[in-house]
């Protein structure tokens, strides 16, 4: 039988690898072309590892290289089917807290056993080859070497020329992607999967600065009808006395930047106390007066932010809260939630109110230590943070999981809630995957109020979970009310990303609407109740969680520079702009997906051609200074 050059093999291993893993998260064939290009150099280079030694040593290396690019392969797949997000390097190294989620990730595994045995047949295939002697193991000459290496620089040079010349023009062309823009998840839908983690790697060791010059493009001009959220920041005199050029262009552009307007809402709320509280998976899903009334009174009583969205980004739960504590992006490849430890937040609630005379509570019932959150709480500004392991543990049942948010609130109330003012930051828990009886102790306790409702399993165990959430809303409630301090108390209200822990057609059991696989399951609530509002308020507004913290801001009259955030007071008359991590937005006029390309207009909208490249210029600069902002540690330079 003729025999195969080990070449040949990793060639169409790869790029089989490559296929299945576009088939399955980005469910197209573009790119494929490019991708395969690619792939070659790269099963160049595995050839010339594996032929080094011995026929013994040489077959064990490959053995070695195939399961390695296997399990990558396989974990990208199931972190991308938990996450939605690709794994990088950072979170690989970062990530010895993945254990504390095997049983979500085992259950993921089996859920998607078919993607599992799709990319083990090569494996199963290199057996059966070598079984049959048909590989070969010799050790090469150092001339066939050099030639492979040839071969090697030429196919890779022949790739970074259809980088470089072919559609060049547009944002997201495989040129910025290669060279300018770090997201993994067009690159791996246009390049390929290893593609990306070499650039991720590379990026990762010698560091990367998106650098792409475009020219901004500013929504139109804002009709002054208030007052600018502004403060007297002299950036003449920042960029005067400033010495490093890639500071003064952050303080260029945000002189520059359009701030929002104060509004009728402005001051709505001045003087009185806040609870914040981000909730684990939180979803207008969770929202029923029959079984979750507390948050239903919440909803149907205060601020209804109906066209909302919250986006899930890579680092999930410590991207979300990031996003809606900071009002900035979170920088792709790291975690912001860490890497913002140690920096000045001037417009992070608790040194906001701080000021105002408030004391500053924050608290979650998890693991005090996870993502390294009582280093991020403490940076922000908290004057305490409690959790499991810095004394809630003494205060509730810390053996279950997840832990009860009734239980949490119930014993921490009494921390602040005789205080003339007081701020209370709270980051639940008990809605988090896994959904069942078996891997959720929330589940468990409240399945006698969900268990003859006409669902799925796992939908009711969402309910479920969320009851405990609903508990502790009304354990709230009373308490305020029994104190006195009910309309003098705003409780505000959002979820740090989309229940993922749900397929799409479960999402659809408990939704009032069809919703799509990609936007509409990001629709989310954001809720904002005082008792001292006589009727609701209803926001069609498009708005999401980036904007939380300038709308807050705006409600209680605080003074802030709007300008300093991304975000924009969804209640002011700016332009709103919804923002994915893959670089898709919403706008008012429609939804664009940067996956496919492809941009719905609203009904009755019309865009003309350049509408598209504008938004993805200001995202891509909404990206870049929010990367700034962390990097640079920029607010400190700001305010000294």
């Amino acid at each position: 039988m003729k025999k195969i050059n080990l070449a040949i093999y990793y060639t169409l291993f790869i790029i089989y690898q490559e296929i299945v893993f576009s088939g399955l998260i980005n469910k197209t064939e573009s790119g494929i072309f490019l991708t395969a290009l690619l792939s070659i150099p790269i099963a160049i280079t595995l050839t010339i590892i594996s032929l080094l030694f011995s026929k013994k040593i040489n077959k064990i290396i490959t053995y070695i290289l195939t399961i390695a690019i296997t399990i990558l392969f396989g974990a990208q797949i199931i972190y991308y089917k938990i996450y939605e997000a690709f794994l990088s390097v950072y979170s690989i190294i970062n990530g010895k807290q993945v254990t504390e989620f095997m049983d979500v990730i085992f259950s993921k595994i089996l859920e998607n056993w078919y993607a599992i045995l799709l990319i083990i047949i090569p494996l199963i295939i290199l057996i059966i080859l070598n079984k049959k002697k048909i590989l070969i193991y010799e050790r090469q000459s150092i001339k066939k070497i050099a030639i492979e290496f040839a071969t090697l620089i030429l196919i890779q040079i022949i790739a970074l020329v259809c980088i470089n010349t072919i559609n060049t023009n547009s944002m997201y062309s495989n040129k910025n992607l290669y060279y300018n823009i770090h997201i993994p998840k067009l690159t791996a839908k246009n390049m390929g999967v290893l593609t990306t983690m070499r650039l991720d790697l590379q990026r990762f060791l010698f560091g990367f600065e998106e650098n792409l010059p475009i020219n901004l493009y500013v929504d139109g001009e804002t009709i002054k009808e208030y007052e600018y959220n502004v403060t007297d920041i002299d950036f003449d005199k920042l960029i005067e006395s400033e010495t490093d050029e890639k500071v003064i262009k952050v303080h260029e552009y945000f002189k520059e930047k359009q701030p929002t307007n104060k509004n009728e809402y402005t001051g709505m709320f001045e003087g009185k106390n806040i609870i914040a509280i981000v909730g684990e998976s939180f979803s207008s899903l969770a929202i029923r007066e029959d079984i979750t009334p507390n948050l239903y009174k919440l909803y149907s009583e205060g601020f209804q932010f109906d066209n909302f969205y919250t986006p899930v980004f890579p680092v999930s739960t410590a991207d979300g809260e990031y996003i809606t504590d900071l009002s900035v992006l979170p920088k792709e490849g790291v975690w912001s939630f860490k890497e913002i430890v140690g920096n000045y937040e001037p417009y992070s609630y608790p040194n906001v109110f701080k000021k105002l005379g408030y004391t500053t509570n924050a608290y979650h019932n998890h693991t005090s230590t996870f993502y390294e959150r009582d280093k991020y709480i403490e940076t922000l500004g908290y004057d305490s943070f409690t959790a499991i392991g810095t004394g809630l543990e003494k205060k509730i049942n810390a053996d279950l999981w997840p832990e009860s948010d009734y239980e949490m609130m119930k014993a921490t109330i009494d921390d602040y809630i005789n205080n003339d003012k007081f701020l209370a930051y709270y980051m639940t828990v008990s809605g988090h995957l896994g959904y069942s009886k078996e891997t959720n102790a929330m589940t468990e306790r409240n399945w006698d109020k969900v268990e003859d409702l006409p669902y799925s399993d796992k939908a009711k165990s969402y309910l479920a979970a969320n009851i405990e959430l609903d508990k502790a809303i009304g354990e709230l409630l009373n308490r305020l009310e029994q104190a006195g301090k009910l309309e003098d108390t705003v409780i505000i209200l959002s979820g740090d990303h989309h229940p993922y822990g749900l397929k799409i057609d479960e999402i659809n059991e408990l939704s009032q609407y069809e919703r799509d696989d990609k936007f509409e399951k990001c629709r989310m609530p954001f809720i904002i109740w005082s008792g001292s509002m006589k009727e609701p308020v209803k926001v069609e507004k498009l708005g999401s969680s980036l904007d939380i913290l300038s709308t807050v801001l705006n409600l209680f009259g605080v003074e802030f520079d709007s300008r300093l955030l991304i975000g924009k007071d969804i209640l002011s008359n700016a332009s709103p702009l919804v923002i994915f991590s893959d670089r898709s937005f919403i706008t008012e006029k429609g939804k664009y997906d940067a996956i496919t390309n492809t941009f719905v207009p609203n009904k009755g909208e019309k865009v003309d051609e350049n509408y598209i490249e504008k938004i993805n210029q200001t995202i891509y600069e909404e990206f870049r200074m929010s990367t700034k902002i962390l990097e640079y540690n920029y607010y400190k330079k700001v305010f000294k």
